[in-house]
């Protein structure tokens, strides 16, 4: 069977597979929730009402109902798109309570991105090419500690430094209260203030988006400082990389031109999965700097036993782990002639 045709085989298994993936996140989120201590009802209207109101907004939302009904209902809702309506937020549809918040996240993932891959990537280096010096002892050192901290605690000691103390940075929030929100399409404040030639906003974005994006980024990059250090050092090892030193190539033109692209390749599978991750799983980040985002939204839904709001956030987030999971496997078979499916 040749490459090509095994590739559009094992992509057609996997999406096959994705919606029983999908399926299983959808179960076991809906059967979580109400597993849990608490009832929604109280947190919309308190527990000291009177029980026939309480009852009343039960059949209003269903709640009443069997579960395996309940569950029915929602697979069916799903089944055309629909997320559902917010018991919490005056019914506003999920749909809409996604789009206000994601574009956020998605800003915020990009910015952290970004520092993860340009600190990791240049730590990993500098260590793999001085092997047994400081400079290596360093990296390893830093890839561990970056990789062990807390992403709260890291935080707050953030926040204490150079917001509180120093003054330098915003305790939290995405942008002043008492300055005009950029305005646009796509929900991005750096990119909105761009396409409007407003600077000023983009600046101020920025100055927001420093200290969440730099402190998630730096904890990050310790993940990709290791991969890159160990992939790299294997690579300097090889044959080929011995016999373009034979050839009289310099060290820095074998590091840069050879021996790193293919010591990338497996940053490639963590960096999609990291991404991912960062879009469904920055929960802490943005509670801990008070950042506007989908995350934080959903955090707040768990708090208030908000089911479809808790519900459709987390399909939203699998359906995103999901297809990048796939889209990961896809580039590398594309850029990595020996990987076989």
């Amino acid at each position: 069977m040749s490459r090509s045709r095994a590739l559009l085989y094992y992509l057609a298994a996997r999406l096959m597979l994705a919606p029983l993936m999908m399926w299983t996140i959808v179960t076991i989120v809906f059967l979580l929730l109400r597993a849990t201590p608490g009832d929604p009802i109280d947190a919309i209207i308190g527990n000291r009402a009177d029980e026939a109101v309480k009852a009343e907004y039960r059949e209003r939302l269903g709640l009443n109902k069997p579960l395996p009904l309940q569950y029915l209902n929602y697979l069916g809702a799903l089944l055309h798109f629909d997320l559902g309506s917010s018991i919490t937020d005056q019914g506003q549809e999920v749909w809409s309570v996604i789009q206000q918040y994601f574009p956020a996240t998605v800003e915020v993932a990009v910015c952290s991105m970004m520092v993860a891959l340009l600190v990791g990537i240049g730590v990993g280096v500098i260590s793999a090419s001085r092997p047994g010096t400081v400079l290596d002892l360093g990296g390893r050192l830093f890839g561990i500690v970056t990789y062990a901290l807390p992403i709260f605690w890291a935080g707050m000691i953030v926040q204490l430094i150079f917001s509180v103390q120093l003054g330098w940075f915003p305790i939290g929030g995405r942008f002043p209260a008492t300055v005009t929100l950029p305005a646009g399409p796509t929900g991005l404040y750096t990119i909105d203030s761009l396409l409007s030639g407003n600077l000023n906003q983009f600046f101020t974005a920025l100055y927001y988006l420093t200290l969440p994006s730099i402190t998630l980024g730096i904890l990050l990059s310790g993940i990709f400082e290791r991969i890159v250090r160990v992939n790299l050092k294997q690579t300097l090892k090889a044959d080929y990389v011995e016999a373009a030193r034979a050839r009289g190539i310099q060290e820095r033109t074998i590091l840069l031109r050879h021996a790193l692209k293919n010591a990338l390749i497996p940053v490639i599978t963590v960096m999609g999965l990291t991404f991912a991750s960062l879009l469904g799983g920055a929960v802490l980040t943005e509670v801990t700097f008070s950042w506007p985002g989908l995350a934080n939204r959903l955090y707040q839904a768990i708090e208030l036993r908000d089911y479809p709001t808790v519900q459709g956030i987390m399909v939203f987030f699998g359906a995103i782990v999901v297809m990048a999971s796939i889209g990961i496997d896809i580039i590398n078979a594309l850029i990595d002639p020996r990987i076989r499916y």
